[in-house]
């Protein structure tokens, strides 16, 4: 488990023990109150966002009154959920809102990524990446630290025990007009755009600018995680995430995730074919000479 990382059997014990509270009958501020714990620890606890110590896990299933055997099961996921995941090794160059992300990416089957702002990070090239991460206040090493990591993060597209994600993307053609200041390096990135679909498991299209707004234009940059069973254990909730600059949201309500569904549905139908996409990445080089 500690390859596949943390956050899946953490996420899965903040599920059962906010289900075990919903079916106990008590709200979220009444079992803060009674665990002497604050509001926010316990939607982090919820949600997956920090780890559990088997004691708590063992107290709060006494004040929910769960089965001895549900117990049980939460106090194994508690256990697990200490496995430390890769990317523990870099330290702060991973927000404290971003780790939990990076352990579910690692561990989904298959990942939609519709991005109308920047290339999609596990499709990004270095020198890419270095632009978007520089600037004040982050020194060159922390940048270099960031860069490290996300290449780090690339890995799960070709890696072969568990077996490489299906990835999806649809990038917004006016992603790959914007350049970076280092044009060569920005050629660089479009063409491994171009060459990313020879890849078995990967997918991306461009959106044209020509379909004008659609359904997504609101909601801005999203990925949408699935996930395997692991051993007898159903699967994790399907879930979306999206992010901003000091933060993340994670939505896995069944209503939540069929809106994100149906509008990925419609995005990908309007984006070009992949074939297409590879002629309009080309098309974007040329033109990048003669300007």
């Amino acid at each position: 488990m500690a390859d596949i990382g943390s956050s899946v059997p953490r996420r899965q014990l903040g599920r059962l023990l906010r289900q075990a509270r919903e079916e106990a009958g008590i709200n979220l501020e009444a079992a803060a109150e009674a665990l002497e714990w604050s509001r926010a620890k316990m939607y982090r606890l919820e949600s997956g966002q920090t780890s559990l110590r088997t004691h708590d896990v063992t107290l709060m299933c006494q004040h929910y009154g769960t089965s001895t055997e549900l117990t049980e099961v939460m106090v194994s996921l508690a256990r697990e959920s200490k496995a430390r995941g890769w990317w523990h090794s870099y330290g702060e160059a991973i927000p404290a809102w971003f780790e939990l992300y990076v352990g579910l990416e690692a561990a989904a089957r298959r990942l939609r990524h519709y991005e109308p702002n920047v290339i999609p990070g596990l499709l990004q090239t270095p020198d890419y990446a270095a632009t978007i991460f520089s600037g004040k206040p982050r020194t060159p090493q922390e940048v270099a630290q960031k860069v490290a990591l996300r290449l780090e993060r690339q890995k799960l597209l070709s890696r072969r025990r568990p077996a490489a994600p299906q990835y999806e993307a649809i990038i917004d053609e006016a992603v790959i007009r914007r350049p970076i200041a280092d044009r060569d390096a920005w050629r660089a990135q479009l063409a491994h755009l171009a060459n990313i679909n020879q890849m078995s498991n990967v997918k991306v299209r461009i959106l044209p600018l020509s379909v004008g707004p659609h359904i997504a234009s609101v909601a801005g940059a999203f990925i949408l995680l699935d996930f395997p069973r692991v051993g007898t254990r159903p699967a994790e909730p399907s879930t979306v995430y999206s992010e901003s600059l000091t933060g993340s949201l994670y939505l896995d309500r069944p209503k939540e995730v069929e809106a994100y569904e149906g509008a990925w549905a419609t995005l990908w139908g309007l984006a070009l074919p992949e074939s297409a996409s590879e002629d309009l990445v080309s098309d974007v080089i040329k033109e990048s000479y003669d300007e």
